[in-house]
């Protein structure tokens, strides 16, 4: 991994830490250990955002999120996040977004959030992974109701990196803004039925109640799962440069795994489910089951 792209990182991370604070480019410079100069052409490389337009389009996004959770009102939520009006928070939210912040907080109408990704996962997803010792994963059985997923198909992707060079990784960022059943978006792998034909088996979704008739955003789908127990397979908390490591520690145990010792068989008519791998709580996936006989 070069020193320019560790010098990228290090300006997410300091903006990331300081995002309620002013952050200049002269900050960000001693942190990448660069020039100024050379520091913004670095992060606009790498990120395709100038320092000013991450740092504003990551701002408006936390301020949805609070607004979404109900955490504040909305001249809260433009001083919270260094805006430094109401009014211009509200212009920019409305550029952003094309709604204002209060119809966002009485409506949860889908908005592309923006998601900071950090520039050096996509390097170390280049390399080989290995693992250098045994995880211990965890396995409990999991009940989901009847409910509506709203989805984004792919073409042929069969997982998440290929599935964002057919759709881009916006997506993520849209599912975001909206409420889910189970607190956060979803990966699925669809089986044959839920899938259309020329589309994807991996996509991405956000969980609904069965009777949602709320917006759903243009180019996603509808589908409708049935109630459903899982098996859910959580690993080890890990750092988040070792994601790879964690992912196919959990995809093993559960490729191991006989559900026949607890009584039970894999139940493929319905989708493998994924979650956000999230270094603090270990990575997730979920895998539907019946009872045997």
């Amino acid at each position: 991994m070069t020193e320019q792209i560790l010098a990228v990182q290090r300006m997410q991370e300091y903006i990331e830490e300081n995002l309620t604070r002013e952050i200049t480019l002269a900050q960000l410079a001693r942190v990448s250990c660069f020039s100024p100069w050379h520091s913004y052409r670095l992060f606009r490389q790498y990120t395709g955002l100038t320092p000013a337009e991450y740092i504003r389009r990551l701002r408006l996004s936390r301020s949805a999120m609070d607004l979404k959770h109900g955490a504040c009102r909305v001249i809260d939520a433009a001083f919270d996040q260094g805006f430094g009006s109401v009014d211009g928070f509200q212009r920019a939210f409305f550029r952003a977004f094309g709604c204002n912040p209060g119809e966002y907080a009485r409506t949860r109408v889908p908005i592309p959030l923006f998601i900071p990704y950090g520039v050096k996962f996509r390097e170390l997803r280049k390399d080989a992974s290995h693992m250098k010792e045994v995880r211990s994963v965890f396995v409990q059985l999991v009940r989901k109701p009847e409910r509506k997923v709203i989805l984004r198909r792919g073409l042929r992707a069969e997982a998440y990196f290929a599935y964002c060079a057919e759709v881009g990784c916006d997506v993520w960022g849209i599912l975001m803004s909206m409420d889910s059943l189970c607190g956060e978006p979803v990966c699925l792998w669809l089986p044959e039925a839920y899938r259309k034909p020329g589309t994807s088996t991996y996509v991405q979704g956000v969980e609904v109640s069965v009777d949602y008739e709320g917006p759903v955003p243009q180019d996603f789908d509808t589908i409708t799962l049935p109630e459903a127990e899982y098996l859910m397979f959580q690993g080890e908390p890990f750092r988040e440069e070792d994601y790879c490591e964690a992912i196919d520690a959990v995809q093993q145990a559960m490729n191991r795994y006989d559900p026949s010792l607890i009584g039970y068989q894999w139940d493929d008519k319905n989708p493998r489910i994924q979650l956000e791998p999230r270094g603090e709580r270990g990575y997730i996936e979920l895998r539907a089951v019946r009872k045997n006989g």
